[in-house]
């Protein structure tokens, strides 16, 4: 059988990857410094995996990570635009020097393939809608520059020393466990909470920036299915994950408030640095290169998102 490497396993994405492995019955090693990533986010399964507080930056523990591996799942990193502007330097150590490091260790291991948690800020502030794979980058943030330069790591490895790897570049991923606690947190984890509370939400701008939302199965779906698909297929590539839709944010409070029964409006504050205007996907070769399609649409993975956010809150009053 199988033996999967999550990396960041006690984060947003890498936790609900191990759920989806475990539920298939896979072994699972999972890493995680715990630096951004929450050991709740394992709490009920952290028993049926061999759980490691590692940091990937410490060479020689991911040489011991990665031993006796078939393939790793790189979720690691530090996930923020504002954070990479405040200290672009642990940017890079974290976002490049730590890819690097799972790659040596992946290929002094053997492991069969690594699939990478890529990013769409690589596109930046292109004007061309959709974004395809093919358009050359033009990565706006210390963080976009990072995540895109692993990509450039991944690629290499393939090319050079012969390990599978496949980038997969997320597009504004939601849903249950995405901290909104986190001044770095995605806009709907922030969104959700607060309109529970009852607190007017802040939109930096006019909130006609729009977004390819993409709910969190879609997202662990095409890590199960970038592992599977033939080498032929998907070694050495990158593929963007999404729905191939986007909504504004404008339009997403609008959704939200019948789902949080929140009667206000929302906040509008100066833009910030660093970021984009809109973002939408084409998926065409994510579809045919691994077989992804959604499982779940927008207005879908809003309502999950906020029944988890609610249930949660009642969990913390009771």
């Amino acid at each position: 059988m199988a033996k999967y490497l999550v990396t960041g396993a006690a984060g947003f994405i890498g936790s609900s990857l191990v759920r989806a492995l475990l539920d298939r019955g896979d072994e699972v090693r999972g890493i995680d410094n715990l630096s951004t990533g929450r050991r709740e986010n394992l709490h009920d399964i952290i028993k049926r995996i061999d759980f490691r507080q590692v940091d990937i930056l410490d060479l020689d523990a991911m040489h011991e990570a990665c031993a006796g591996i078939d393939y790793i799942f790189h979720e690691a990193a530090l996930p923020s635009v504002p954070k990479s502007l405040l200290d672009p330097l642990a940017s890079n150590r974290a976002n490049v020097d730590g890819t690097v490091n799972v790659l040596v260790a992946a290929r002094d291991a053997k492991v069969k393939r690594v699939i990478y948690a890529a990013s769409s800020s690589a596109y930046g502030d292109t004007p061309t809608l959709p974004k395809h794979e093919a358009m050359t980058p033009n990565p706006i943030s210390p963080y976009a520059v990072a995540k895109l330069t692993s990509e450039y790591y991944m690629i290499s490895f393939f090319r050079c020393y012969g390990l599978e790897t496949v980038c997969l570049r997320y597009f504004n991923i939601f849903g249950p466990r995405q901290d909104p606690s986190s001044p770095y947190s995605g806009v709907l984890a922030k969104f959700s909470l607060q309109m529970l509370k009852g607190e007017q939400p802040t939109v930096f701008g006019d909130g006609e920036q729009s977004r390819d939302f993409n709910y969190i199965d879609n997202a662990v779906s095409a890590n199960l299915l970038a592992a599977a698909a033939p080498a032929s297929e998907c070694a050495g590539r990158v593929f963007n994950v999404a729905t191939g839709r986007r909504s504004t944010l404008n339009e997403t409070f609008e959704l939200l408030k019948p789902l949080t029964g929140f009667k206000g409006t929302l906040n509008y504050g100066p833009e910030r640095g660093g970021d984009i205007k809109h973002s939408l996907a084409d998926i065409t070769l994510a579809q045919k290169h691994l077989g992804y399609k959604p499982l779940v649409n927008f207005e879908e993975g809003l309502r999950k998102t906020v029944e988890w956010y609610r249930s949660e809150a009642s969990k913390a009053g009771a």
